[in-house]
């Protein structure tokens, strides 16, 4: 398997490291992706997580642009410029992130805005949310933004010790750079945190996106909800894992102009770093997100539909279900009925669509 050479229609840089994808929004006519990045090398650690940033018109040809956020010089900053997300107002593009002080580490909220959505400049009251209350701890950041009949929410991935619960919380503002704390928008009992929400529109409703939630004692999951939004809660009434894959970890979703709730993916995950002399992380393909018969389902946007295919030499069909063969890796296997299988293979990445949609397997070969 040659992981050094670069997928055709899974976005990945030239050069350097990259894992979550952040800011993801539609603006002046192109598709903008964001993501954790480390410009200068192949694995983490080794410098301040930056911006990566690229658009596209189709999701198949990507045009990688200069870096949106560099960490610093401010102090509030300087040990990185972690996840968050995007939102245009009044034709300004403004990205809300996670900012990680260089001498306290504290994780806090900044927010940084451009009117040409390539050159980005800091707000000059960061953070727009210095602390976090006392219902989350100091896991505190993945702020997700969004407009709710004309209001501002923000959406911020914690957790609380005390209460043995991982928790998003939120805030309003009517300017977005000044935030009220409402409190807790929902909770899962026996975890640690959240990480990497998203909020947005739905039918008769609104879909909450966490794409990780981290219990103690087991692996961490991938939620996505239906549900209701009131009163500064969320009440969900539909839910599901979607991705089940073992290599894919932090999804964002937005609402494009067109009505769409778009999901796309880190892959391959953390197991990863120096896994080859290039880092071999991309993102998925988009996914849309519906809710059909009471099921939740994502399954690649029509734009990159082509792609898919019945069968790849990879994914084995079994009696029960499949199997996808991993170079140097255990298989993984799906049992379970299979009413209809489509497969997207881009090089060393294989994505598994089963029923629709209604779950999704993504493997790095």
């Amino acid at each position: 398997m040659d992981y050094l050479q670069k997928p055709l229609y899974h976005y990945r840089p030239k050069k350097g490291w990259i894992n979550d994808p952040n800011g993801l929004v539609y603006f002046d006519g192109y598709y903008h992706l964001f993501c954790q990045h480390a410009p200068d090398f192949e694995i983490p650690g080794k410098q301040p997580i930056h911006w990566g940033h690229a658009r596209t018109k189709d999701f198949l040809t990507w045009e990688e642009l200069p870096v949106g956020l560099t960490p610093g010089p401010e102090v509030y900053d300087a040990e990185g410029c972690w996840s968050g997300s995007a939102i245009v107002k009044d034709g300004v593009l403004y990205l809300f992130y996670a900012s990680v002080d260089g001498i306290t580490k504290a994780q806090t909220i900044s927010a940084a805005f451009s009117t040409d959505g390539i050159h980005f400049e800091k707000c000059a009251n960061n953070p727009v949310i210095a602390n976090y209350p006392p219902e989350g701890s100091s896991d505190f950041r993945d702020p997700a933004v969004c407009c709710i009949d004309g209001v501002f929410y923000c959406v911020v991935a914690s957790g609380n010790p005390e209460a043995n619960a991982g928790r998003l919380l939120i805030y309003r503002s009517k300017t977005l750079t000044e935030w009220e704390y409402l409190g807790i928008l929902c909770e899962w009992q026996d975890s640690k945190c959240t990480e990497c929400p998203s909020i947005m529109p739905a039918e008769d409703g609104r879909v909450l996106v966490t794409a990780s939630i981290l219990p103690i004692g087991r692996t961490h999951y991938f939620s996505v909800m239906y549900g209701r939004f009131s009163d500064g809660k969320f009440t969900p009434e539909y839910s599901a894992e979607v991705d089940k894959g073992p290599d894919q970890y932090a999804g964002q979703a937005f609402h494009d102009p067109f009505g769409r709730n778009l999901l796309i993916s880190w892959i391959p995950g953390w197991s990863y770093s120096g896994f080859a002399e290039k880092d071999v992380g991309c993102m998925s393909v988009p996914r849309e997100l519906k809710l059909t018969d009471g099921k939740i389902t994502a399954f690649p946007v029509k734009e990159v539909r082509h792609l898919l295919t019945d069968s790849d030499p990879s994914v084995k069909r079994t009696a029960d279900g499949f199997v996808i063969e991993r170079q140097g890796r255990d298989p993984v296997v799906y049992r379970g009925e299979i009413r209809d299988l489509k497969i997207l293979r881009d090089g060393y990445v294989v994505e598994v669509y089963v029923n629709g949609g209604e779950e999704i397997y993504t493997a790095l070969l």
